[in-house]
């Protein structure tokens, strides 16, 4: 888990990305457009549940004010995550963006019944991002 440098007048975002260029493009993206945020990075889904639900080595991390999820993760992908999310009483007012590669409609669709807030394909470079 790795976090830009706190400001405490930026919203806290929690990317759950496993790809470090799509980390580093986040980031660019953020900077380029001038947005303050605390920029935390889960690499996996169980590593964002457990970042989520403040477990071990996550108990004093802030609530993230927004969610940026991948779909296609290692150990738990971004469909059970978001799933969980959205199950949560505590988790689940949390708005969560999915921010992946697929443009299928299935996915689209499934990640809309649960209750996903947004939906964005990835663009392929820091232009499109």
């Amino acid at each position: 888990m790795k976090s830009i440098a706190v400001d405490t007048s930026a919203i806290d975002v929690l990317l759950v990305e496993d790809s470090p260029g799509d980390v580093r493009l986040t980031r660019e993206a953020f900077k380029d457009a001038k947005v303050h945020v605390n920029l935390h990075v889960a690499s996996d889904g169980a590593e964002a549940l457990a970042f989520l639900r403040r477990e071990g080595e996550y108990a004093g991390v802030p609530r993230p004010d927004l969610i940026l999820l991948d779909l296609n993760l290692p150990k738990k992908d971004g469909r059970e995550v978001l799933a969980e999310i959205k199950e949560s009483s505590t988790l689940r007012s949390i708005p969560v963006v999915i921010l992946t590669t697929s443009a299928s409609e299935e996915d689209i669709l499934r990640s809309y019944m649960l209750h996903a807030n947004c939906y964005i394909t990835k663009p392929v470079d820091l232009d499109g991002f």
